[in-house]
């Protein structure tokens, strides 16, 4: 190890920083191909219908555009895991916003004005928009044909029904379980569609070559996992597949699996192999893009009388819209995390992923987490209350202890999977739990606290593989070569401070490359689920050991010595216990020259491989196995106003506590965690996805989708980490990037509750819910607000 005091541990700041607040980042909004055309999407203004006719001649008469095509071309079907997609409309619409034809012109404008022109007669199918009435017999069918999709194996659809994937968990006997239970919590729980609002809207550029080559730039957070998709659904080889992603405006899982590449590059072929480009509007964004899915959850839970929770028996319905192609996965991952951070005996779940006529749906941050832990942590605050039990008891009582407790899924903990404990213990310090809230700011307002735990792992299969190559270059600075994307998270500059850390060199010398190219990046399956850290900080330390082992073996012959007695010290290559025999890393890497001219070794290039260890698919019949790579577990704490009189609700105070294993940028960790929150809180507070009779976005824009204002944002932000390090994690880390969200609407309803007895069954927690709520429940405490005020306005007339 350096003598000096290294980079990990360090608050240094994103390395891709300058580029960001300057400007002159490029994004592939940017690029630009000589001789490139303009694609615009024609879609459907009608949720269910059989397509009669697509009429293109008036579009084609307008000056500038080249080709109008429909899915009479484009007979492809495409996806990562249910594969129920087709690039345009073929035979029947499923959504309104549906593609049905696309546009090529030699400009946007004439693009865009032939769009309009596009004829397209239907005839009308009963649609159906609530997945309740989907699940029904004798349902409109949205899939006929799911029989001859391609499935993953991991997922269970049921031809003949709406359902795009079913997920059963079993674990003991929940029945005997509910026998065994002194009280009985049962509730619905209802949760909306939710956009991802990124800030770089969906767009990809296209150029399918005449040599069969298909180059293609796109925003998305998983270049080979586009070009898997692209290759498999259009019957292209990987190696004539290039994938290409610059920097990324965002994606929040938004931008995961697939997006409009297959399409775009099906029209490029079509258009005489000249480059395409395709960038949706906000409006198209909203109306044709993925959103996060909608859920309703029944569940029942039996507790006994001392607190312990014996029995949890739950039912999540997903609304997952006309295509569910990445939300079977979802469902999944909702399914299995069931009881989170608790020991439950007696678990029984069913998470079904229903096609409805709504827009399609896909991974968000979290990954069906939020949705699980907000119905589970208001289930035992209830329960607590029931029991006349405090807060923080039934949780102690019900918490996973490493190396001991098995999850719901079978899995035995590891002792070094983290602290729940330590966490719960961290998250009351913080917030001050036990100490009475400051006065609200208003005397009619009331001002309380509330806290939830939250525990993630990455939703991946057992094979999903991570790679990394650290290169030396001459003046021994390093370049380093993955496939993860870099989109806000900071983990680019986590991999530069464990190799700067590996060969004692300041960070500043090391390099990682932030374009990713599936023909010159090192793999890494996806860069979703807060993997990236974990699995190509394993990849990428592997090959810094691969790196050092041939350093060595070139010293060795240098100095005479064996391997073993050889270190790397301060970007100096020494003998051990002999510092003075040394020679600087530059003088190696790229071989020895002895003063003659000989010369032994040669250019220093390291490769490292990550690949899971011990995970195994889950049972179809009962969901048992071992799912993720590791676990991280974490809390939110709030403290909160409520105002009766308009059901507004203002974050004072945010606490975030995680056990990340090991700090390795404690200022990136930082950063996710407040940004993680505030974007929780705005989906627990605010984003809701309006829909109207007939499935029309009625607010496709930032003016009526509203997401956390400035003014929003909590006065007070506090984090702390703990650190139980997992000895296969990079230096012990773990990672935490969409974890920092997941508890935030758990703790705020929860705060609620404590403080008024208020159940909040429904996302958003927006005013109108909140104070509906109240009035339904407690409207006392309406007139005892107009009561303070009164006096207040009293009060204030007398002096």
């Amino acid at each position: 190890m350096p003598l000096s005091e290294g980079t990990v541990g360090k608050p240094i700041p994103p390395q891709d920083m300058p580029l960001k607040v300057t400007g002159t980042a490029t994004y592939a909004y940017d690029v630009e191909i000589p001789g490139m055309l303009y694609a615009k999407l024609v879609t459907s203004t009608v949720p269910h219908a059989k397509l009669k006719k697509v009429d293109t001649k008036r579009a084609e008469r307008v000056e500038g555009v080249l080709f109008v095509f429909t899915g009479n071309e484009m007979p492809y079907r495409v996806g990562m895991y249910a594969g129920d997609r087709d690039l345009l409309a073929k035979d029947k619409v499923r959504w309104v916003g549906h593609p049905v034809a696309v546009v090529v012109a030699e400009s946007l404008e004439a693009a865009e004005k032939a769009a309009e022109m596009v004829d397209v007669e239907y005839e009308t199918l009963q649609p159906v928009f609530d997945p309740l009435e989907a699940l029904k017999e004798g349902a409109p069918l949205l899939h006929e044909s799911m029989h001859e999709y391609r499935h993953a194996p991991a997922f269970n659809p049921v031809p003949g029904t709406n359902i795009a994937n079913k997920f059963t968990l079993v674990h003991g006997d929940v029945e005997e379980g509910f026998k065994q239970s002194d009280v009985i919590i049962e509730d619905e729980f209802r949760i909306s569609h939710v956009s991802h609002a990124y800030m770089e809207t969906q767009n990809v550029l296209a150029h399918y070559m005449r040599d069969g080559t298909l180059e293609i730039w796109t925003s998305c957070q998983s270049p080979f996992i586009v070009r898997q998709i692209v290759s498999e659904s259009l019957g292209i080889p990987y190696s004539k597949v290039v994938v290409k992603t610059p920097f990324v405006g965002g994606g929040f899982g938004g931008k995961a699996g697939l997006g409009w590449e297959a399409l775009v590059a099906m029209t490029s072929k079509l258009a005489g192999f000249r480059p395409v480009k395709l960038v949706l509007s906000r409006k198209e964004n909203f109306a044709s893009s993925a959103s996060r899915e909608a859920v309703i959850a029944k569940v029942k839970a039996g507790f006994t009388k001392e607190g312990k929770c014996v029995a949890y028996k739950v039912t999540f319905i997903l609304d997952a819209g006309a295509y569910a192609d990445y939300t079977v996965n979802v469902s999944r991952a909702m399914g299995y995390s069931a009881e989170g951070v608790y020991e439950i005996p007696n678990v029984y779940c069913e998470s079904i992923a229903v096609y409805t006529n709504k827009i399609p749906t896909t991974a968000m941050r979290g990954f069906g987490y939020p949705e699980s832990n907000w119905v589970l942590e208001q289930v035992f605050e209830r329960a607590a209350a029931k029991l006349g039990i405090d807060s923080v008891r039934i949780r102690r009582i019900n918490l996973l202890r490493p190396g001991e407790s098995h999850t719901a899924t079978g899995e035995r903990l590891r002792e070094d999977v983290g602290d729940p404990r330590k966490v719960l213990q961290s998250l009351l310090q913080q917030i001050g739990w036990g100490e009475k809230p400051q006065p609200p700011s208003k005397p009619w307002r009331i001002r309380s606290k509330g806290f939830a735990l939250c525990v993630k792992g990455p939703s991946q299969p057992p094979n999903a593989a991570a790679s990394a190559i650290v290169k030396f270059n001459e003046d021994a600075t390093v370049d380093v070569v993955v496939g993860t994307g870099n989109f806000g998270q900071g983990t680019a500059t986590s991999l530069s401070q464990l190799v700067a850390d590996q060969f004692g060199l300041p960070v500043e010398r090391v390099r990682v490359d932030l374009v990713r190219d599936t023909s010159k990046s090192a793999y890494t399956w996806q860069t979703v689920g807060s993997r990236g850290l974990f699995t190509d900080g394993v990849a990428v330390l592997r090959a810094c050991e691969d790196a050092k082992k041939q350093i060595k073996g070139i010293a060795s012959q240098v100095f005479r010595v064996n391997e073993e007695d050889i270190e790397i010290i301060d970007g100096m290559v020494r003998v051990r216990g002999r510092p003075w025999i040394s020679i600087p890393l530059k003088d190696l890497v790229f071989g020895y020259v002895y003063p003659n001219g000989n010369t032994v070794g040669g250019p220093v290039i390291g490769r490292g491989y990550f690949a899971s260890t011990l995970n195994t698919y889950l049972d179809p019949q009962t969901g048992q196995g071992i799912p993720t790579i590791f676990h991280t577990f974490g809390g939110t704490g709030v403290e909160i106003e409520l105002d009766p009189l308009t059901g507004e609700i203002e974050v004072i105070k945010a606490v975030q506590v995680f056990d990340v294993g090991k700090a390795i940028n404690p200022l990136l960790l930082k950063m996710q965690l407040d940004g993680g929150f505030i974007m929780g809180m705005s989906i627990a507070l605010f984003e809701k996805i309006k829909f109207d009779e007939q499935g029309n976005i009625l607010n496709p824009n930032f003016t009526g989708y509203y997401i956390a204002r400035s003014k929003d944002i909590p006065e007070s932000f506090s984090c702390s980490l703990v650190e139980t390090p997992q000895f296969d994690g990079p230096m012990g880390a773990r990672g935490i990037g969409e974890l920092s969200m997941i508890s935030v609407a758990s703790a705020i309803s929860n705060a609620i509750f404590l403080s008024t007895g208020i159940k909040l069954n429904n996302l958003p927690m927006n005013p109108e819910e909140v104070w509906r709520q109240i009035m339904n429940q407690r409207p006392e405490l309406v007139e005892q607000a107009l009561e303070n005020m009164l006096k207040l306005t009293q009060e204030a007339k007398v002096q």
